[in-house]
């Protein structure tokens, strides 16, 4: 009897980690968002220093974690992974891994040059691929409007962030190049996913969250342009910064297409975007000094944790109930 709940035991684990899906890098995306954040509001706002460095040890573990499990995923189980990156949806959230590493390569930035520096040639390394893969995987199948979801600004914009954790790294010149192409896709992806929203069927459930990536590109965008600008909050860094805020507005605006949502690991979409506005706002009080962007700071870091802090605790909820890492 107690060989056979083995088996039975050791099934589910196998299962578990067949289906461990590479959107699981989300929560290492939203927990580095919230670390910087914390980091930033020390040196801006003049508090967080504790949470900073507990979250830092935090998303550390986490990162390492998933990217174990995964790697063993692919050890094991390498055609599920194949058909997840043939997946015309799931391969956008592949580039989160590479994310991930950027995101953590500014979280050490102050902290440790070494690692700081190795997350960031890695990442921008990964992100390099995924964008000329992901860019031909489109090219070369025949996606349907449908595909389409906000989560495809992850493997082409999320190159905006290359300069964000390459400042200070190399050449302002390379990371120029990163900043082109993410602006470049940013605009024309843009349009083609307000059409299909707009226009045609509404996005499923469980893509819902992936809304609020509309906010993290300005964003991002803003604070990648103010870094190689020496600064300046000219015309342009205002216009990102003001896009980010009305994506921002406008999501909160429609918070009851949120609200009774079943989870999904998506849910996790919530939390990034969240943190760069936040840390956009900061950065635009700091190089301004108007209050108002102050007040803004104080209001999406505060939406950030709570947000952040009751996905986790759905996720953690969901996790012991068996609801994750499962067959769709």
């Amino acid at each position: 009897m107690d060989e056979k709940v083995k088996d039975v035991c050791d099934q589910i684990e196998i299962n578990r980690l067949k289906f461990f899906p590479i959107m699981m890098f989300a929560i290492v995306m939203g927990l580095a968002g919230l670390t910087i954040v914390f980091q930033k509001s020390q040196e801006i706002l003049g508090f967080g220093g504790i949470v900073g460095d507990i979250l830092v040890m935090l998303v550390s573990i986490i990162f390492i974690v998933i990217s174990l499990v995964y790697i063993i995923k692919i050890i094991k189980y390498l055609p599920a992974v194949k058909k997840e990156f043939a997946h015309p949806i799931r391969i956008n959230f592949f580039p989160a891994s590479a994310i991930s590493l950027l995101l953590l390569s500014v979280v050490y930035h102050h902290i440790n040059h070494d690692i700081s520096f190795y997350s960031f040639l890695l990442g921008a390394i990964m992100q390099t691929f995924f964008t000329f893969y992901t860019i031909s995987f489109w090219i070369n199948q025949n996606l349907e409007l449908h595909h389409s979801n906000p989560a495809w600004f992850i493997p082409i914009v999320g190159n905006v962030l290359v300069p964000v954790a390459g400042a200070g790294l190399i050449d302002t010149n390379i990371l120029m190049y990163y900043f082109a192409v993410g602006m470049f896709f940013w605009i024309i992806l843009t349009a083609i996913l307000i059409n299909r929203i707009i226009f045609h069927h509404q996005l499923a459930a469980k893509f819902m969250p992936t809304l609020f990536i509309f906010i993290a590109p300005p964003a991002i965008g803003f604070i990648a342009y103010v870094k190689m600008n020496g600064g300046d909050f000219d015309l342009f860094a205002s216009f990102l910064y003001n896009l980010a805020l009305f994506f921002t507005f406008l999501i909160f605006f429609m918070y009851k297409n949120f609200m009774g949502l079943k989870f999904f690991i998506s849910w996790w979409a919530f939390t990034f975007p969240l943190t760069a506005v936040t840390i956009a706002s900061m950065l635009a009080y700091k190089l301004t000094h108007i209050v108002l962007y102050k007040y803004f700071a104080y209001l999406f870091m505060l939406v950030a944790c709570i947000v952040i802090l009751l996905v986790a605790i759905t996720t953690i909820r969901n996790m012991f109930k068996g609801k994750v890492c499962i067959q769709e």
